[in-house]
């Protein structure tokens, strides 16, 4: 299955992706979040279209699409995971896996703006495969790890480098301003993504390729991944966890290359759907 949220920011609705086309499932009188994935949501989901496919109601085209997830307990990140990105920022290979996190108050859909931050002046971009947390998982085993995947999702992990690399503290800072999170258009459940380690992922700004990868480059595999953030802390259902970026980003090129506002942020995974930001300055409400 493919799930949807659509709607104003705020009151999305729910709906599902069938022959390419939007259905709206907001009978089925459940959001996409850790109650309905921690109830067996997605079976129940399945047999609620099967039983009343004849009847949903088709989604205009020119709807706008939220996050796939309703606000997960926590978006988890992975630094470092492509070698050519570790490269490219003249980072060290990590001998395990760099945990950071997103706040999720910046998680928005896939094609709502970027918004620069006040005082920003190196905002990047990333395209990451990321993971939803099917169920309650706390010190799985490697190789029960993909039992409590729910499926994938696009995720642009907008990073401001100064806030990020040049401010005391951890990476947080550079990484959960409002909307460096643009999650979707989709969640793809798990049978819709036949090998989920060789899918090419691609970024371009203002149509020019910035990054063009594919996840079969992943240091550390999806598997191992689920099972090495479960040794720290419980993952919900519904949570995220993204695996990382390839090469290509700002801060990679020589002199760096930065977000301006009136750019256009383009990304993609294999099966999992395309993105299209526009980047906006920062502007008091």
């Amino acid at each position: 299955m493919k799930l949807i949220r659509y709607g104003e920011a705020g009151k999305e609705k729910t709906g599902i992706i069938l022959n390419d086309k939007k259905y709206d499932t907001s009978g089925f009188g459940e959001d996409y979040n850790e109650q309905f994935f921690e109830t067996d949501g997605l079976a129940r989901l399945q047999k609620y279209v099967e039983e009343n496919k004849s009847g949903l109601q088709e989604i205009a085209e020119n709807e706008r699409l939220g996050s796939p997830i309703a606000r997960p307990s926590k978006i988890i990140c992975i630094g470092l995971n492509y070698k050519d990105h570790a490269e490219e920022t003249n980072a060290p290979l990590p001998k395990e896996p760099i945990i950071f996190f997103k706040s999720t108050t910046a998680l928005v859909g896939p094609d709502d703006d970027i918004i620069i931050p006040k005082n920003s002046v190196k905002t990047d971009w990333e395209v990451e495969l990321a993971v939803v947390v099917g169920k309650k998982a706390s010190y799985v085993e490697e190789n029960e790890a993909l039992e409590y995947v729910a499926g994938y999702v696009l995720h642009n992990d907008v990073s401001e480098r100064e806030f990020q690399l040049e401010r005391n503290g951890t990476w947080d800072k550079g990484k959960g301003c409002d909307t460096f999170a643009p999650i979707g258009p989709f969640m793809a459940t798990t049978e819709e993504i036949e090998e989920v380690h060789n899918l090419k992922l691609w970024l371009k700004v203002n149509d020019k390729m910035m990054q063009n990868g594919t996840t079969a480059n992943l240091i550390f595999n999806i598997p191992f991944l689920v099972s090495y953030v479960s040794q720290f802390m419980t993952l919900l259902p519904g949570d995220i966890i993204s695996t990382g970026t390839p090469a290509g980003v700002g801060l990679g090129f020589n002199p760096p290359v930065y977000l301006k506002a009136g750019d256009v942020v383009e990304l993609g995974i294999d099966g999992l759907g395309t993105a299209k930001q526009v980047v906006k300055a920062y502007a008091k409400n």
